[in-house]
């Protein structure tokens, strides 16, 4: 890399990979790092940053790392970060770059040309279940009732989130709808440009059914607004258990937008493993289950080659739909 390849960020990351290096021998129960940098692919405001800004904040409230910083960069979907991360990767053995379900799908569309194989697995942290929703006013009370409704007139029943066609909120319908034993190219799905709009929808009556993140349904269900037909998590969520799982109704639809961590090409072996360290001592602290509970997700602690078995079963899981559904 010549002198005039040396970014603002890079010359960051460098000094932070320095720095974090030089804490990680004083891991004994308290300071582990002294700074750890986040690289964010999206703006201000989002689950990217949220998860980040999150996971910076637990660490320094904990005392697990002294200092956090957080950069944002936008662009290509996640992929002008990730080509960042990668091509500058040995000035940036000091960040942690977060992201989620995005990366598989965006990867398979060839919306972007990198994929998680690209980079360092770190962990994967926490993830959102998916939810199927109706308005507190519909008539339909429960997944029994909105199959037979849907099964009574097909194009009649409209399911709509806050994606395009072939984007996540469609893609978890489709699962919830094949896991029922529906074709699932065949339901009526209205993609909106986001997820407000898609709430909006439903609560006009524009839709039948959203599909949701779970953290979103409960906000909306603790306000009397919607009410959960269904999760896809193997089992209730404590966090608000009077919300029947899919796999309790007999539907095979499980599904989680994980968040989480990954660290340039070529990281060394003993900082990927003080990272991992890092972030599990994090999980089992107060300060992180108030961060988490203020996020509404749910802990899916995946280090290293879990992280990876998990990403590749994803992978296959979604690509295998897309090619169903005809985006493949």
């Amino acid at each position: 890399m010549n002198t005039l390849e040396w970014t603002r960020r890079t010359i960051i990351a460098a000094a932070t990979a320095t720095v974090a290096m030089s804490g990680m021998a004083r891991a004994d129960g308290h300071q582990m790092m002294d700074s750890v940098h986040f690289l964010i692919p999206g703006g201000a405001g989002g689950g990217w940053d949220g998860t980040a800004r999150g996971t910076g904040e637990a660490l320094m409230n904990s005392g697990i790392v002294g200092t956090a910083t957080y950069e944002n960069m936008s662009g290509g979907g996640g992929g002008v970060a990730i080509a960042n991360l990668i091509e500058n990767a040995s000035s940036s053995h000091g960040t942690l770059m977060v992201n989620s379900t995005p990366i598989v799908i965006r990867a398979l569309t060839g919306e972007i040309s990198q994929s998680f194989r690209d980079l360092t697995l770190v962990a994967g942290t926490v993830g959102d279940y998916a939810a199927l929703v109706v308005s507190a006013d519909s008539p339909v009370t429960s997944m029994e009732e909105a199959l037979a409704m849907y099964r009574e007139s097909p194009q009649d029943f409209a399911i709509g989130g806050g994606s395009v066609p072939g984007g996540m909120d469609h893609l978890v319908a489709a699962i919830i709808m094949q896991g029922a034993g529906e074709d699932p190219t065949a339901f009526n799905y209205i993609g909106y440009d986001a997820g407000g709009q898609a709430m909006a929808g439903l609560l006009s009556g524009e839709i039948d059914a959203l599909s949701t993140g779970f953290s979103e349904a409960v906000a909306l269900a603790d306000q009397g607004e919607i009410r959960i037909l269904g999760v896809t998590s193997p089992e209730r969520v404590p966090a608000y258990d009077t919300a029947p799982s899919f796999s309790e109704q007999g539907i095979d639809a499980q599904f989680v937008n994980w968040r989480g961590f990954f660290a340039a090409p070529n990281l060394p072996a003993e900082q990927l493993t003080a990272y991992q360290d890092m972030l599990g001592a994090m999980m089992e602290t107060p300060e992180w289950e108030e961060v988490r509970g203020r996020m509404g997700l749910v802990n899916i602690f995946r280090p290293g080659d879990e992280f990876a078995t998990f990403l590749e079963a994803q992978e296959k899981q979604i690509g295998d739909l897309m090619r169903d559904l005809g985006f493949l």
